[in-house]
């Protein structure tokens, strides 16, 4: 049987560096950090006050005030990136068989808000079951794949994937799975993430797992560099429509890219830790290569997991060099985390339409906030502290890890 191609038709986005995709495109060129003091819960008791928050953003400029109060926020701006995705795609009624429309779309929590605002009602109430009818709906980290669905009216393949920090790579790749085996013409992919609450900083500072530099925000996310001392969390949504290449060239649709290959794998190592040689990350993109039919030379540019965490860089980067040796040393290499901050079971998709950008654009985002260099690290390798470059990206990779050892790797390249 041979495999269909596959193709990017339309993008959208709502992160902590901007609303559209535009917006984003520009923060990240431009080398802006999303990071800044908490607003959306009073963190002053916390070691961590600060996150990379969606700003600007009130749901009820896109939904209905009723409609808005019976989703959670990650759901919120699912949708918002999925209207902005379906119009850039130009997909309307008369131009795609709505049967074979599918949405796959990811969350690492889901509805964690709330879960946390009913639990806190119920515990000072008198002990009798008072709870929303909306709680379960609104808290099932599947229900923004329903939602996307019923408010495009696209009845084809629809579910959500869940694997921590991975997700949203890994819903991209069974949506490419489905598309290219003929099961759909057209699905939109990515994921949604908002868990800046008590719960969510709370759980991660027990964990030590977040940045406490309190005393200067803007800088604390800071991949590869010496100081680091944990990520910055973050929130956002991001949605790529993939489409089959002989349907979106029958409908006329723009052209992106091209998504070319993926892989997954585990470390089977940690609950929390990556491998300490990078063993799960050199298989994942090995196994990138291999189903993109790719060499280590075909790839320019790799938008890194780089989390600012002290293990996960060195890992991640004893990894790249593994797979592509010499060639490792003429790559660009970033982290977009460093302007985002860690967007979590979002964060894939996020890096992903960096990556898309970067392919149609030959232009490579900066790892910015470097400030000294750690000697675990090849200093050979270009990291792109600090400024965009720019070069002909003919294809890019996306790197993306979760707690539970998951990994999961896309490549997307040149449309030809």
């Amino acid at each position: 049987m041979e495999l269909k191609r596959v193709v990017v038709t339309g993008l959208g986005a709502i992160t902590p560096i901007g609303n559209t995709i535009d917006e984003y495109w520009n923060s990240l060129i431009n080398g802006v950090s999303g990071a800044a003091m908490i607003t959306l819960f009073d963190a002053s008791k916390f070691k961590t006050k600060f996150g990379c928050e969606v700003k600007g953003f009130d749901p009820t400029d896109f939904l209905e005030k009723k409609e808005a109060r019976k989703i959670d926020r990650f759901t919120q701006i699912a949708l918002v990136a999925s209207d902005q995705a379906v119009k850039d795609a130009g997909i309307e009624k008369d131009n795609v068989n709505t049967d074979r429309v599918g949405v796959v779309f990811a969350s690492g929590i889901g509805g964690i808000s709330t879960f946390q605002e009913e639990v806190i009602n119920f515990a000072k109430g008198d002990g009798t079951p008072r709870f929303n009818p909306f709680f379960i709906p609104k808290m099932i980290l599947d229900i923004a794949a329903g939602q996307i669905s019923m408010r495009h009216g696209f009845r084809g393949p629809n579910f959500a994937v869940v694997s921590a920090c991975a997700s949203s790579t890994n819903a991209m790749m069974e949506s490419f799975n489905l598309l290219r085996l003929g099961l759909a013409d057209v699905i939109l992919t990515g994921g949604a993430e908002s868990v800046i609450i008590e719960a969510g900083v709370g759980g991660f500072n027990a964990m030590k797992a977040l940045s406490e530099r309190n005393d200067d925000p803007q800088t604390a996310s800071r991949p590869y560099d010496k100081d680091r001392d944990g990520f910055v969390i973050g929130e956002g949504a991001g949605l790529i429509v993939l489409e089959e290449l002989e349907h979106a060239k029958a409908r006329g649709a723009n052209i992106y890219c091209e998504l070319i290959g993926c892989g997954a794998t585990a470390d089977a190592h940690h609950i929390t830790a990556p491998h300490p040689e990078g063993l799960g990350a050199k298989n994942v993109m090995t196994a990138a290569l291999t189903d993109a039919r790719m060499k280590p030379e075909d790839i320019d540019y790799i938008n890194t997991h780089g989390t600012s965490t002290p293990l996960g860089d060195v890992a991640e980067v004893k990894a790249i060099v593994d797979v592509f040796g010499e060639h490792a040393y003429k790559l660009n290499i970033s982290s977009t985390k460093s302007m985002t901050g860690h967007c979590l079971g979002a964060a894939g998709v996020i890096e992903a339409i960096a990556c898309i950008k970067s392919v149609v654009h030959d232009i490579v985002p900066p790892t910015i906030n470097h400030f000294t260099d750690d000697p675990e690290l090849d200093p050979r390798l270009n990291f792109t502290f600090q400024k965009a470059q720019q070069r002909t990206v003919r294809a890019a990779l996306s790197n993306t890890f979760g707690f539970g050892g998951h990994n999961a790797c896309v490549i997307v390249k040149k449309f030809k």
